[in-house]
């Protein structure tokens, strides 16, 4: 149910929520702690973990590049600024140079004709792989050989982790995920205040640690201690379906810093808690916050085999879609003329392209698709945290632009997000060009579009 007029929202406004994240920011490279290693160990750190990461597959892809460019047509930071140091081929090449020199067929002519890898090349590498790469995919779909640059680039993320080489604000929410199991500070007891004040301020409930539930639903530190508004609308949803729910205080961050570092290990430990809750309470299914990279750290996770999980994990506008397809989400119309942007990693790389528009549909809205849209859609140019890199600033302000002008061709007012950096991004690139559109976040219009269920579906929804 929509909230009653006469409640008084206490939650910042989503521009807000950027210029606090701003100031944070700010202080992470701060905290950023420096390297421990001499220049010689990290090196060969970077090395050992590039091989010991390095398959069949790797291999192949490493040896079929054709040096075609086409990839180079669907990278959103090359056509941006027209750089030939941020085509994606280019940035496969010190990886490729490692690997022949390493461990491949012709690694003893290699050595002879080719330079050891030094320190410096490794720190060159981190603009190419952290401030110009958000992984999203678009130049694999293009590739005559099929080589998957984003997992390349994943790799060459973990071998900069080993060699202490990881930019200063990942860098920091890292170590705070390792050491303290939290992000940004967002620990239980941040949740369980964050309900307390939903619950009393708005009189929607969430159901925390419930012994058994068909739906464990996660949240991420952008809910607890920026923007309250995604899990007060994500318990209406839930409740407007009268489903059986349930938080986990044991287990609810989305967000998974070892993912986006590159950090394997901390990525496994960040999820196991995640699926041991689900597991304890006998969930049937797993949604997944509004957070994009939170989608592949579980949906994906190399340490996990999926199909021996006895629940299904699914994104929110995936879970909402399928409610709607089902006629179980009802919903007012949606006035005005509305785009939809399609998050990288749950569309591209995930296949999740007609959900969010089956819900698009239960509101009537008036749906402009971008001129590139579903598995052709250009990233927002803020994915895999670059929106929090200061220093790749003005690679995310000029590929933004992109997303900009096709927004603009659509003649719609309001472009519609389902991910949290995605929205991050495009509220940042609003204020910047003092841009005229709404970016809104589709659980947000869900729950303020949510028409009052039969009285027996809301008392199942607090069974």
């Amino acid at each position: 149910m929509s909230t009653p007029a006469t409640i008084t929202p206490i939650f910042p406004t989503f521009e807000q929520v950027c210029q606090g994240f701003g100031s944070q920011i700010g202080m992470l490279r701060e905290m950023a702690p420096k390297p421990t290693h001499s220049a010689e160990v990290r090196v060969a750190r970077a090395i050992d973990t590039l091989i010991a990461e390095t398959n069949a597959d790797e291999a192949v892809w490493l040896e079929s590049c054709i040096h075609c460019g086409q990839c180079t047509t669907a990278c959103h930071f090359f056509q941006a600024t027209g750089e030939t140091k941020y085509a994606p081929m280019r940035k496969m090449e010190l990886y490729r140079r490692i690997y022949q020199r390493e461990i491949g067929p012709f690694r003893w002519w290699y050595q002879l004709i080719t330079s050891p890898i030094k320190l410096q090349d490794l720190e060159d590498l981190q603009e190419l792989v952290y401030d110009s790469c958000s992984e999203c995919g678009r130049c694999t779909m293009v590739c005559p050989m099929g080589i998957d640059t984003a997992s390349l680039v994943h790799h060459l993320r973990s071998a900069l982790v080993a060699a202490e080489l990881v930019p200063p604000e990942l860098s920091a929410l890292r170590e705070e995920q390792r050491h303290r199991g939290t992000v940004f500070g967002a620990s239980s007891d941040t949740l369980l205040q964050m309900v307390k004040t939903i619950s009393e301020h708005y009189g929607v409930e969430i159901p925390v640690d419930k012994a058994s539930a068909e739906v464990m639903v996660l949240s991420s530190a952008v809910d607890l201690v920026a923007n309250g508004n995604g899990l007060l609308a994500t318990a209406k949803v839930m409740n407007h379906l009268g489903v059986d729910w349930t938080v986990c205080t044991d287990g609810f961050e989305s967000a998974n810093f070892g993912l986006l570092s590159g950090d394997m290990t901390l990525w496994r430990r960040q999820v196991e808690p995640i699926v041991a809750a689900a597991q304890r309470i006998g969930a049937k299914t797993l949604v997944i916050a509004e957070c994009g990279h939170a989608y592949p750290a579980l949906r994906w996770n190399p340490m996990l085999k999926s199909e021996d999980l006895p629940f299904d994990m699914v994104f929110m506008s995936e879970y909402m879609g399928r409610m709607a397809k089902e006629g179980r989400l009802r919903l007012s119309p949606l006035k005005g003329k509305i785009t939809f942007h399609d998050p990288c990693k749950t569309g591209r790389r995930g296949g999740a392209f007609d959900e969010p528009r089956a819900v698009l549909k239960a509101m009537d809205a008036d749906l402009v698709e971008l001129p590139a849209n579903r598995e052709y859609n250009w990233c927002c140019g803020g994915g895999a945290g670059i929106f929090l890199l200061e220093r790749a600033t003005r690679l995310r302000d000029e590929s933004f632009k992109i997303k900009l002008n096709q927004v603009n061709a659509t003649g719609a007012s309001m472009v519609v997000v389902s991910c949290a950096s995605c929205r991050l991004n495009f509220e940042v690139g609003r204020v910047k060009n003092h841009w005229d559109k709404e970016v809104a976040s589709l659980v947000e219009l869900v729950a303020d579009h949510l028409i009052e269920p039969p009285a027996a579906a809301t008392a199942g929804a607090h069974a």
